[in-house]
């Protein structure tokens, strides 16, 4: 029965997390000029078009997911280097903003005594949407980390980067699964100093 409402709490958290982060990241090509998310249908917020079938599965197995990323073709931008850079920092940006919103409520007392449900959602969407953004920082392709270190890195750097690249994913689950301990060290503090600043006081851990 606990897991069944673990579940109705994360579910709709993580549906909202990953909906905002992929269509701000579509959102954002599109005013640089790139039309690829709106013509391939990604330029929206129906969490449908965007979940990907081994992440839902994730997301209902561990409580968490991933969903598909959105289409982008930096040949449409004016500056390449400079838009990836903005497109990288709009999904994660986007999540702290959720976070943020949904946790005035939260602190105001809204649903204090009268909805324990409905307070149980919002603060997982604030935990989970900090989260997102957070994780979605770490410098490792294909995380937008690595499209955001990208824009500042030195043309002799970029060879090698290319071919960093194409061993991101595996690079990444790597670091998660063998170095969760010094992965958490330095992600919980982050996550706890977050957390602090919107919800001061509160239990997430």
């Amino acid at each position: 029965m606990g897991s069944l409402m673990d579940l109705l709490l994360v579910l709709p958290a993580m549906l909202i997390a990953i909906t905002v982060h992929e269509y701000s990241h579509g959102r954002m090509a599109d005013s640089l000029g790139d039309p690829t998310a709106r013509n391939s249908g990604r330029l929206s917020l129906n969490p449908i078009v965007h979940l990907d079938f081994l992440g839902s599965l994730m997301i209902i197995i561990a409580h968490f997911g991933w969903a598909k990323p959105v289409p982008v073709n930096p040949r449409y931008f004016k500056d390449p280097k400079r838009d990836m850079l903005l497109v990288g920092v709009a999904g994660p940006a986007a999540n702290f903003a959720t976070a943020f919103l949904f946790a005035m409520p939260l602190r105001v007392g809204l649903f204090s005594g009268s909805s324990p449900l409905l307070s149980g959602i919002f603060f997982y969407i604030v935990i989970i949407n900090v989260a997102l953004g957070v994780f979605n920082l770490i410098p490792i392709p294909p995380l937008d980390g690595s499209h955001i270190i990208k824009a500042f890195l030195p043309p002799s750097a970029m060879a090698a980067f290319r071919w960093f690249e194409q061993y991101g994913i595996i690079v990444l689950f790597i670091f998660l699964f063998m170095f969760r301990g010094p992965f958490s060290l330095i992600i919980s503090p982050i996550l706890d100093m977050i957390m602090s600043l919107l919800l001061p006081g509160s239990r997430w851990m």
